[in-house]
């Protein structure tokens, strides 16, 4: 149907944190090199699409992202941040299971930060506003952010994002099967 948003999202370029695993919310890092050349690569693969609406998280990872991707004038939606992890932020899952054995961001959220239903309930925010748009919207933000997206996309809760991974500089496309919102490419990367 013609009147139903297709979505790209798109994760931004690799930093240092997320080349290390580490667990990247707030904290403001930069794009590395080979960050800044998946986005460049990413606005050749999005290049000619009739994007109706181009948003962007707040971070400069995901505003360089664009820029680089020659996403210009994206606009800046706060709820696209992504998630807050409080005494997590910086660490590796596996140095946070040295300390709780079976921690998930997916289930547990972030001690000090975020909790599993606050970012549903921000994502659902997002969802609503995507919803009332029409054409083609590309979504630039961060890879737990964009997988809770989907999940709820979907109509899932957000714990089953955890089943939908997305590298840094990849992408993934939401729309719809007969009516039904469904999930149409998922984890694309250009290389």
């Amino acid at each position: 149907m013609a009147d139903q948003p297709q979505i790209i999202l798109v994760r931004h370029g690799e930093t240092a944190w997320s080349a290390a695993g580490c667990h990247t919310g707030l904290t403001d890092v930069p794009l590395t090199a080979a960050g800044e050349a998946q986005a460049r690569r990413l606005g050749q693969t999005l290049a000619g699409r009739p994007f109706t609406a181009a948003l962007t998280s707040p971070l400069t990872r995901a505003r360089d992202t664009c820029r680089l991707a020659g996403l210009s004038g994206a606009e800046v939606v706060e709820d696209l941040t992504e998630w807050d992890y409080g005494e997590i932020e910086g660490r590796t899952t596996a140095e946070i299971r040295e300390e709780r054995p079976d921690w998930s961001i997916w289930t547990h959220g972030a001690p000090g930060g975020e909790s599993v239903q606050a970012v549903s309930t921000r994502v659902d925010r997002v969802l609503a506003g995507l919803l009332d748009r029409e054409g083609e919207v590309v979504v630039v933000a961060h890879g737990h952010l964009l997988r809770a997206l989907a999940a709820r996309w979907l109509e899932l809760p957000v714990v089953e994002g955890r089943r939908l991974r997305l590298e840094a500089g990849a992408t993934g496309e939401l729309g719809w099967d007969h009516g039904v919102r469904a999930l149409v490419a998922w984890n694309l990367q250009n290389s």
